[in-house]
């Protein structure tokens, strides 16, 4: 608060109530709610990330799991079921992208991203998409390569190629490498989601996860009126302040004449200082 205001004015009770009134102002000045600048995905966009990830989850599981059961009777069982959501990421993948380039809702890339970091995204989901469609290729690939019959889903498949257990090494090395390039991109992907979401506090995750939404984002459609709202916030907040800085003005200049100084405020349309706390 102004000392020298209340020294030279003598009257310390106007000068505390204007301070408390240009506080008050300033509050409703900046309380305006956060508005989402991005609108969503689409609802199909949605559904097919969430449930990619939950396939590529089970399958790292499955996997992993395999790798330590391989001699146990129920083992052909698990790599089945591995095999199957092999089957279905890819085609699930295929779909998403002939959807993205035809009939996908993409929001564009929130202003505070650099075109360093949005190259960095695209490169990354580059990566996931060329895995997601590597992976079931190469371990389809050794399958075949066993010479063998093989299940996927409910239908017994007879042997296709002729054995080669040269080319089932290279693809099963291929097929473990990806795994892994696979759980450290995916990792790194959710991992930025979370930090976009908890420490810079943008939409990014809301974007594809809705039910991320904080309470006081407001819907997609609601931008239009926060800006006419806004406007005309600001505006009253500005011709609030032009009044009270007439009114200290004459209040001032009239300390020695209370009589003028109401007078004067009544021409000006101003109303008087609260006379005390």
């Amino acid at each position: 608060m102004d000392h020298q205001a209340i020294g030279r004015s003598g009257k310390p009770h106007r000068v505390i109530a204007r301070h408390i009134r240009s506080l008050m102002i300033t509050h409703l000045a900046d309380a305006a709610p956060r508005a989402r600048a991005r609108p969503p995905f689409d609802t199909l966009t949605i559904t097919l990330h969430w449930t990619t990830a939950l396939i590529v989850l089970t399958l790292l599981g499955s996997g992993l799991v395999y790798g330590q059961v391989e001699e146990r009777s129920w083992a052909p069982s698990l790599l089945q079921v591995h095999r199957s959501l092999g089957v279905t990421l890819w085609t699930l993948t295929v779909f998403q992208l002939l959807w993205g380039a035809t009939g996908a809702r993409f929001p564009p890339f929130p202003a505070s991203m650099t075109p360093l970091h949005q190259l960095g995204v695209r490169l990354s989901e580059s990566g996931l998409y060329a895995l997601l469609l590597i992976q079931p290729a190469t371990g389809l690939a050794q399958t075949l390569l066993r010479g063998r019959p093989f299940d996927v889903f409910a239908w017994s498949i007879p042997p296709l190629v002729s054995r080669d257990l040269g080319l089932v090494a290279i693809f099963r090395a291929i097929h473990e490498i990806g795994a892994w390039c696979l759980l450290a991109l995916a990792g790194l992907h959710a991992a930025a989601a979370l930090v976009h979401h908890f420490i810079l506090r943008d939409d990014v995750l809301e974007a594809m996860a809705p039910a991320f939404r904080r309470r006081d984002t407001l819907p997609t459609h609601a931008p239009a009126k926060i800006v006419g709202d806004t406007v005309r916030r600001r505006a009253h907040t500005t011709v609030l302040r032009e009044r009270e800085q007439r009114a200290t003005s004459l209040e001032c200049s009239t300390d020695g004449d209370a009589s003028e100084g109401r007078l004067l405020m009544e021409r000006e349309g101003l109303e008087p200082s609260t006379p005390a706390l």
